[in-house]
């Protein structure tokens, strides 16, 4: 396996080194712009599931009442100003934040929604950004290999509450009470029966997290949820490219959030597409998520999903279980999910959603969405 020059560099250079380069780039990057976060109310969104439409739902409705920015893995948002994240991040860089934050200012925003990771995390990318709510979603295994552990993992997660005042908590979450025991102000949440016009139990609770930072800024829950009820679709997120046959694209790329969307499609008939993630991206997972497909479709195409620089097939392989379909090119196995499809029978496609990029070997991105794929096939 070829490994790119920089993943062989960073291999090289000792943490610590790694480690007092991203902190001085994120100082270096609030000195250039000024620091702009003192100027803003900031909004971080964390958590393993649900950060890209809790942070949609936190701007959508902030900005009703006052010019918002946001920046998730899906878009760059100023007021009605928005740009596509093509830079497959959801954390960009320091530079990228500060100096989005500083046009922010520029453009009169009062609020910022940020998604934050736990890689922006340990890089730092959260450094020198005064964040004024932490808005935690839930927490499951992932990203164990690039922390090393899921204490690590976890503990990357907490540190954003450890620097932030208000803290607003999912309290049915097995984790929330590390979360809980983090001092500062805390405003709880917990499933409630909420009318939206999006898939999925999850986004109920997304949608409560979305209320309660509103609320705390002074946003009447009856508002926010008249303002919820409006969204149609959060772009990759149980998202409907078709309804005949059903076709629903979501961006769920680990064990839980697989679960989750399966069981919101209970009592239908479901042909699943999934792959994995490569470039040693979680590979205890892979077999976990194989048999989670296994345990709740019909049938099961495993298929490929950004290799890197890994054996496309070999990620297949360490995915698919015994009733798997394997095919290799992703759009083959869209198209024979596609052609499977009965009038009771639902397609979904997971581990993209609104993604605009194959990530390959060598550091090649292919152009990408599964969405456009579908309706290609379609037509």
């Amino acid at each position: 396996m070829k490994t790119s020059f920089p993943l062989m560099a960073r291999k090289l250079i000792p943490n610590f080194i790694l480690s007092i380069y991203h902190y001085c780039l994120a100082l270096l990057g609030a000195l250039f712009y000024g620091f702009p976060s003192k100027r803003l109310v900031i909004i971080g969104v964390t958590g393993t599931s649900g950060k890209t439409t809790v942070a949609e739902m936190i701007y959508r409705i902030l900005n009703t009442k006052n010019k918002t920015a946001l920046m998730s893995s899906i878009s760059f948002r100023i007021g009605k100003e928005e740009e596509e994240n093509k830079l497959k991040m959801t954390m960009p860089g320091r530079m990228k934040i500060q100096r989005f934050l500083r046009k922010a200012v520029r453009k009169n925003c009062k609020y910022a929604v940020l998604e934050v990771t736990s890689e922006g995390i340990k890089q730092y990318r959260h450094k020198f950004i005064d964040f004024d709510i932490a808005v935690f979603t839930n927490l499951s295994p992932e990203h164990i290999e690039a922390h090393g552990s899921f204490e690590k993992y976890k503990k990357a997660k907490l540190k954003l509450f450890k620097n932030t005042e208000v803290h607003v908590i999912n309290i049915d979450n097995r984790y929330a009470k590390e979360f809980l025991d983090v001092p500062g102000k805390k405003i709880t949440y917990s499933f409630d029966d909420i009318k939206l016009n999006i898939l999925g139990k999850f986004n109920k609770y997304n949608a409560l997290a979305a209320i309660k930072t509103a609320e705390y800024l002074g946003i009447n829950q009856d508002i926010s949820k008249d303002i919820l009820e409006d969204i149609k679709l959060v772009p990759g997120r149980m998202e409907v490219v078709s309804k005949s046959p059903l076709v629903i694209v979501d961006y769920a790329h680990t064990p839980e959030a697989l679960k989750n969307v399966y069981e919101t499609l209970k009592g239908k008939n479901l042909i699943c597409v999934l792959g994995s993630c490569g470039g040693g991206r979680d590979k205890w997972k892979r077999p976990i998520m194989g048999k989670t497909a296994e345990a709740y479709c019909k049938t099961v195409i495993v298929t490929n999903e950004d290799p890197y620089d890994e054996n496309p097939m070999d990620i297949i392989n360490q995915v698919a279980g015994k009733k798997s379909l394997k095919i290799l090119d992703r759009k083959e196995a869209i198209k024979k999910a596609i052609s499977l499809a009965k009038d009771d029978d639902a397609v979904i496609i997971t581990g993209k959603g609104s993604e605009p990029w194959m990530c390959v070997a060598k550091g090649k991105k292919i152009p990408w969405d599964d969405r456009k794929i579908v309706l290609d096939i379609l037509r």
